[in-house]
This record gives structure tokens, sequence and C-alpha cells, in this order.
């Protein structure tokens, strides 16, 4: 969104920024059509697999980009491309987390399924890398080169799924016994006849059966239908855990993490206290990285529900802190510092050890929201869901994941901007108080799922 050329691309030659507007619609419309493709795979998954599902998804998304890439310069390929693209991801969200927990042996489930998160912190870091060694290129490479990258981890993963073999959760669920005996006894490394594959098989028959007595229903409205059905009373009716994992989708969006990912470039910079806001925003996204591992182990030693309230403890503190430290002695406090080339003010925080100090508790924010709520909420969506209605529950998480995302993403630069809200570090008023939020749902409401039968 800084680099010069993109501006030029969007906004015509001489443009100072792009606006709040075209920002807002930027960002967010990739996540709008994630939304859709989240809501849609549910249906295809149960279809036509899990596995052709996400394949799907990444040639969607592979389309987008080379639309991203190719079409004409200006704001509407941008867009495009984009929710195409977005539409493709929408897929591959929603239904690698239902794949993975499904294939995962259950003792090992939450740390394999917590990989999916650390592989976004590793992609978000590697594009944040990309972006700031393309930044200042005087060609339309500076966009080009970061938009077309993408093609490949799109390809990788597509290609790499016809190595994999189907959920055999899915050949139970169409009542397909040999090739689910096949496929699991594939994914365990054992002959199909060994007693653990049939002991497993045993299980995952049972609680199929089980589960469709409960819900007899096999149509494509009664099988929607039954996500909603029971009373949110019960802590075992599906509506209470419909209700469950689209807030905890809902809840890490609300933590404020995708604002510092999304937007922290050109916030940094309007402090006028950071020299190189791509440098910070960079060790923001190692920090990300190096931390989500530790879920890894915390998430099978400690269970899925203590991590979450510990993470939202921990963020809530940061959040606060730096929305305090701002707005007395920070960002907040700006004094003029000369003129630009065109004679309009210059204004620089006034405390950069103060700048330095928010900066420092945004690290540890983001250390807290990636070794908890990051792999945390996709860990129990895949959880929580009995077998009939899991596709079009995970899909409906993820769906409430990326339309929060996407409010996010529209409202945040209307909140910032400083023709808009220009709210500068008191928007972590905010964030900190939508993480006291889920701090108080984590305690009261979130079960624990840690070594439960799928």
């Amino acid at each position: 969104m800084s680099s010069r050329v993109f501006i030029d691309a969007i906004e015509g030659t001489g443009a100072e920024k792009i606006s709040a507007s075209k920002t807002s619609l930027i960002v967010s419309i990739l996540s709008a059509g994630t939304f859709f493709g989240a809501l849609i795979a549910g249906d295809l998954a149960d279809t036509i697999g899990r596995r052709p599902t996400i394949i799907s998804g990444c040639a969607i998304y592979i389309i987008g980009v080379i639309i991203q890439m190719f079409a004409a310069e200006g704001l509407a390929a941008i867009v495009v491309g984009r929710i195409v693209a977005g539409l493709g991801v929408g897929f591959v969200s929603a239904i690698i987390i239902l794949y993975m927990s499904e294939i995962c042996p259950r003792k090992i489930r939450g740390a394999l399924v917590s990989g999916y998160q650390f592989c976004i912190t590793i992609g978000i870091m590697v594009a944040s890398i990309v972006v700031n060694f393309t930044k200042d290129r005087a060609d339309d490479g500076a966009y080009r080169i970061p938009i077309g990258l993408q093609f490949a981890w799109g390809a990788i993963l597509g290609f790499g799924l016809f190595l994999l073999p189907e959920s055999p959760r899915y050949f139970v669920k169409r009542q397909n016994i040999p090739r689910a005996r096949n496929v699991l006894a594939r994914l365990r490394g054992q002959d199909e006849n060994s007693a653990l594959v049939e002991a497993e098989l045993a299980e995952i028959v049972a609680n199929a059966e089980y589960e469709r007595s409960m819900m007899p229903s096999t149509t494509w409205f009664g099988t929607w239908a039954a996500c909603f059905r029971g009373s949110v009373f019960d802590p075992s009716s599906n509506l209470r855990k419909t209700i469950l994992g689209t807030s905890l989708q809902m809840m890490q969006q609300w933590t404020g993490v995708n604002f510092i990912f999304y937007y922290s470039t050109p916030f940094l910079q309007s402090t006028g206290a950071i020299d190189d806001p791509f440098i910070i925003s960079m060790i923001f996204t190692i920090v990300n990285v190096c931390s989500t591992p530790i879920s890894f182990y915390t998430v099978e030693k400690f269970g899925r529900r203590k991590l979450l309230i510990i993470g939202a403890g921990g963020m809530m503190i940061c959040q606060f802190l730096v929305a305090i430290i701002g707005v007395t002695v920070g960002f907040n406090k700006l004094v003029q510092n000369g003129v630009d080339a065109t004679g309009a003010p210059v204004f620089v925080a006034q405390n950069t050890s103060a700048v330095n100090a928010q900066v420092a508790f945004i690290a540890i924010f983001i250390f807290f929201f990636a070794s908890t709520w990051g792999p945390g909420a996709w860990v129990l969506i895949g959880e929580i869901f009995p077998l009939p209605i899991r596709s079009r529950g995970v899909a409906l998480s993820t769906a409430s994941n990326w339309l929060w995302n996407t409010i996010i993403a529209v409202i945040t630069p209307y909140m910032v901007d400083a023709d808009r809200g220009n709210l500068r570090s008191s928007v972590f008023f905010v964030w900190g108080g939508l993480c006291t939020c889920a701090f108080v749902y984590s305690y009261f409401l979130v079960p624990e799922t840690k070594g439960l039968t799928l």
C-alpha cells in the first residue's frame, strides 16, 4: 500500500497515498470473496470430497492471482482478481482444517492442526520480506512480483494434494467402508487387516452411526438446518456448537491482530518516529512465526481451553498498555519537525522511547496471539462438530472468521486515517476491550476438547 508505483497505479500519478475508501476496498474484498467461498465449500466437501474441494480452491485462487498479475493497471483489475482469489482461499481455509482434523491421530491432532496456523505465519513473513525488497522498484514489479509469487504456493498445495488420500471419515459418511479402511491403513502406515486400523475404523463407524441416528435428515436443507437444532442452553446441542465455532472465529478477528499485519506499515509511518516501518513490520511477522510452534506442545499439554484463556489475558494487557502509553506519551503526542517538499508541516512523535515501548508491547501481543488464539481457535472448530454436520459447521465457522476479517478491514482505515477517525493509539483501547470479551468468553463458555474422538 505504501509503494510509490502502486499508489500511482491506483490513484494516478502524483497522489500522496491511497485513499481510505480504496484501501478499505482493496484489503477487504479478498476477505469478502473468502466468506462466500467458505460457505460454498461446506456443500462441496460432502459432495465431491475434502481433497477435491481443496484442489478446486487452489485452482480458483491461481486464476485470481493471474487476473491481478496480467490484467490492465488500475483498481478494477486488483479488485476482481482479489475477489476471485478470495473464493479459492475460502475453499482452502474452510476444508483444510476439516481434512487435517479427520486424518490426524487424536493424540497429536491439536499439534498437527496448529501447523496450519504455522504455515500461515510463514506465508505472512515471506510476503513481508518480498514486499520489503520490491517496494523501492521504479517499475510495476514493485507490486506484480509479490502478487506473482502467490501463484507458486497455490500450485504447490494443489499438486501436492494429488499425492495424499481422501479423508476416511468422508468415506464412512458415504457408507463406503472398504475405501475408508484402505485410506485409514495408508494414513497409519499399517496393513488393512491390522488390529490398529480395525479398532479405529470401528470407532469412527460407531460414532458416525450414532450421530446419524440423532440427525437422520440427509436432504440439503435438512443438513444445514441440523446445524441450528437444539437449545442454546444445552452444551451438547448443534446450535450451541455452531454458535461456539462461529463466535470463536469472530473473537479471533476481534483481537486486532489483522490490524497489525494489514495496517502496521502506514500506521507506524504516521508517527514519524520509526525510520523504516517495513523493517518493524517484518519483525512482527518473524515474532509471529517463531511463537506459533510453541502451541504444538502447549495445545496438547495444557489443552485448548486453558490456552485460549491465557492468550486472551496476555493480549488484553498488551493492548491496553499500548493504548495507555500512546495517548499519554507515545504515538498520539506529535511535534512539528519542519515541512515537506510541498510546504506541508511534518510531524513526528516527541518521545521516541515511548513509541519503541509501544512497538515492543505490540510484539509481545503477537507472541500471545501466535502461541494461543492463532492456532487454538482453528483446532477447536475442527473438533466440536459431529460428522453429519462437520463440513457445514466448519464452513460456517470459517465464514465467520472471514466475515469479521472483512468488517475489520473495511472499518479500520476509517478509524485511523488522519482525514477520518484519526484514533491513533486510541484504537488499541478498542482491541483491548474486545480481548477482554474474548477472555470472559473463553473462561465461561469454551469447553475442553483435548483427546476427544471425532
